[in-house]
């Protein structure tokens, strides 16, 4: 899939083309040694069922099936396709004379009544010249398809993915602009017959597309820099011409945004880095991918100079998008935010900023890069899971699709900071992550397919899935079962998981519910502001001395409340939190919360709109168990959005072949124990992790009294529990 990224599509779909799976409207317009991977589910209230622990995770699954290969190429080749390379000043490639014709993969497939794909392009198909109005090949996905051979080569030894890397990188280079004030940037649509469309229909910025620095650009220095790393003993000549091209691209970027480093920019009166390609942590991210395996291959040449040293900027602009204030309890709970045109944003698309971190914090042997990582990916990825599974977006609310570009981006940069930070407990995350696509998701049918490698382009809220099997999300999915093929405990273990019992994490109750006085519900033109959603598409205008009373579902346990404000410029008073304590408690029942401010969200700066609309944390107290009512009472103008309730601690229910689990996630500021019922003739097991993903020593090891058994989570961290019977 290739479009403008979610911060500037231009179209109500992930695809320009209509009727292809389609996000919730309102965010589309605005476009393992240590003995982990246990596996295991269960609420305090209910007891888990049996779930293996890592060395027996397989145990459900036929030997044969434990050991096949999850890879499978086979739709990839056939998404591929030949196209001729027309003679076009400042476009050409590695022996284009000798050999005009490359291979690029189609950007869509839609799926057949028979059960076949018809490979297609991008927008609308014009009969008369065979042309889409985007176009049938596109960078993106052509950088994406050369990585994925080229680990397929470097991990297997399999030729033929050797001879689909040259041929799609060799196709990737012809679309790199050579010469003129565009040279380095990336042309990104192409034709049939090989023409390039600088300019699509809807039109896509960079508008022509090689006219600045762009995701397609930040790509091909991915495909470059591990092509090169591959090839460099195996074909030093076109090695060498991968490496002018990576310099090319190098040079394009230091004209643009690596040209603004040290400079910081303000977003909502925040600094923000300049520097960042496509002002985001997300493209910088696979552009760090790309230059990381350059620089340790290293060629001697004066490139690796200059490589080493973007390395070095972007991933450190990568790390400043680190949410340390947002850690465990307060949102976003730890993410490296990837836009910095917007602080309420979370987006999976590129999202792979942990793992570029991970990888770069070995290749600089710079440790605080490696803290983001770990943050991200033990912190904010298990409350993502909590609340839903892996959404593709957060806006500040969860609450849209899921699809294999979004889950594969979590489980890499879990598995690539499990290794640097020799983290086992990651892998206990990432194994849950992958069981998306065995059929722990929303639809209980499997996303990806391993005896056609072929993969759903997505899965809507309600479960509907999209059966279209496009590049993007075939690409993707092979990345993921390429992780999975290189670590056999954490594949077996993922394999062992094929369904979501049930999740407890955030959720959002929205303000136009509650009793509103002294204010009005307002339902703007369109949801989204230019940098963040309103929830539910309206939200609630509180005027001097207002009060909104919102009912919130009872609970068993305590819960955070983060009130989503949409905060104005300037200060502008504040708005006070109270909750109705438990019954029978006296006749003041009335406990503080916390205050939010409704202003002071500082100069607007590069975002798209002034203010920010954002989740804030109340740091006087916590909701109780069973409390029912929020209210809040402003001394000045306010707009409330929704309250976004986070029980300290969430958990993750899932089973399959393996057995049964449950991941406890932790949003407390201390540990946490849950006493749970153990059946007769069983023992609890579990496995505690730290706020880093390090195991925790437990001295209860699942004992209790009588028939109850002891968890123990620690502050901020993660415990998977499962029985097994008594020996």
């Amino acid at each position: 899939m290739t479009y403008n990224e979610v911060r500037s599509a231009p179209c109500s779909s992930t695809h320009s083309r209509a009727g292809r799976f389609t996000l919730a409207a309102s965010l589309s317009v605005a476009l393992v040694a240590t003995g982990a991977l246990g596996i295991a589910p269960a609420t305090a209230a209910t007891a888990p069922a049996a779930t293996p622990a890592a060395g027996t995770a397989q145990r459900g699954l036929p030997a044969a099936e434990a050991s096949a290969p999850l890879t499978n190429l086979s739709h990839l080749n056939f998404l591929l396709d030949e196209l001729p390379l027309p003679v076009i000043a400042g476009h050409t490639t590695y022996r284009a004379a000798e050999n005009p014709v490359v291979e690029a993969p189609w950007t869509y497939a839609d799926k057949n009544d028979d059960g076949s794909y018809t490979p297609i392009g991008g927008g609308d198909l014009d009969p008369a010249t065979g042309y889409y109005t985007q176009g049938a090949f596109n960078a993106d996905d052509t950088s994406r398809a050369a990585v994925v051979y080229l680990r397929h080569w470097q991990q297997t030894g399999d030729t033929t993915s050797r001879d689909h890397a040259f041929q799609t990188l060799r196709s990737l280079a012809y679309l790199q602009t050579t010469e003129g004030p565009n040279a380095g940037n990336v042309v990104l649509w192409q034709q049939v017959d090989g023409t390039l469309n600088p300019s699509a229909e809807p039109i896509e910025l960079p508008d022509p597309s090689d006219s600045d620095e762009s995701y397609w650009l930040a790509r091909t220095v991915w495909a470059l820099g591990e092509g090169y790393a591959a090839f460099v003993d195996e074909d030093p000549e076109f090695a060498a011409f991968l490496e002018e091209r990576l310099d090319l691209s190098l040079a394009a970027l230091n004209r643009g945004s690596l040209g603004d480093y040290p400079s910081y920019a303000v977003a909502d009166g925040d600094q923000v880095p300049a520097w960042l390609i496509a002002d985001g942590a997300d493209a910088s991210a696979e552009a760090v991918l790309g230059l990381a395996a350059y620089v340790q291959a290293g060629s001697g040449s004066p490139t690796v100079a200059v490589a080493e040293t973007a390395l070095s900027r972007l991933s450190e602009g990568i790390a400043a998008m680190s949410t340390v204030e947002g850690a465990s309890g307060d949102w976003p709970f730890g993410a490296i935010m990837p836009w910095t045109k917007s602080p309420s944003l979370w987006h999976a698309w590129g999202g792979l900023a942990p793992a570029a971190a991970a990888v770069a914090s070995e290749v600089l042997d710079d440790p605080a890069l490696l803290d983001a990582a770990v943050q991200d990916t033990a912190q904010f990825t298990p409350q993502l899971l909590a609340a839903g599974g892996p959404d593709n977006a957060w806006s500040p609310t969860p609450g849209e699709a899921q699809i294999a570009y979004g889950v594969d981006s979590r489980l890499q940069s879990l598995v690539a900071t499990a290794d640097a930070a020799d983290a086992p407990g990651l892998l206990n995350i990432a194994a849950i992550t992958a069981g998306w696509y065995f059929g722990a998701n929303r639809s209980g049918l499997p996303a990806y397919d391993p005896a056609t490698g072929t993969a759903i382009d997505g899965i809507e809220r309600d479960g509907r899935v999209n059966q279209n099997s496009g590049a993007e999300s075939t690409i993707h999915a092979l990345f993921s079962m390429l992780t999975l093929d290189a670590h056999p405990d954490l594949k077996a273990a993922a394999q062992g998981i094929t369904a979501t019992v049930g999740t407890h994490g955030l959720s959002v109750v929205e303000a136009e519910s509650g009793a509103i006085t002294g204010g009005t519900v307002t339902t703007p033109a369109s949801s989204w502001t230019g940098e963040a959603n309103w929830s539910g598409g309206a939200y609630v205008d509180l005027a001097a001395g207002g009060t909104l009373r919102i009912t919130v579902p009872t609970d068993d346990q305590e819960r955070r409340v983060h009130p989503i404000v949409n905060q104005v410029v300037d200060p502008s008073g504040a708005t006070t939190w109270t909750a109705d304590k438990r019954p029978g408690k006296g006749k003041d029942r009335s406990l503080l919360l916390g205050t939010t401010a409704n202003g002071g969200a500082g100069e607007q700066g590069v975002t798209e709109a002034p203010g920010q609309l954002l989740p804030l944390p109340l740091t006087s107290g916590v909701l109780p168990a069973r409390a029912t009512q929020v209210v809040g009472t402003t001394d000045a103008a306010a707009q409330l959005d929704a309250l976004l309730i986070q029980p300290l601690i969430s958990t993750v229910e899932v089973t399959g072949p393996a057995g049964d689990s449950t991941l406890f996630v932790s949003a407390a500021e201390s540990d946490t124990e849950r006493r749970i019922d153990v059946p007769r003739g069983q023992k609890l097991v579990q496995q505690a992790f730290d706020a880093a993903g390090q195991p925790v020593g437990d001295a209860h090891r699942g004992k209790g009294h009588g028939r109850s058994g002891t968890v123990v989570i620690a502050a901020g961290g993660f415990t998977q529990v499962w029985f097994e019977a008594k020996r």
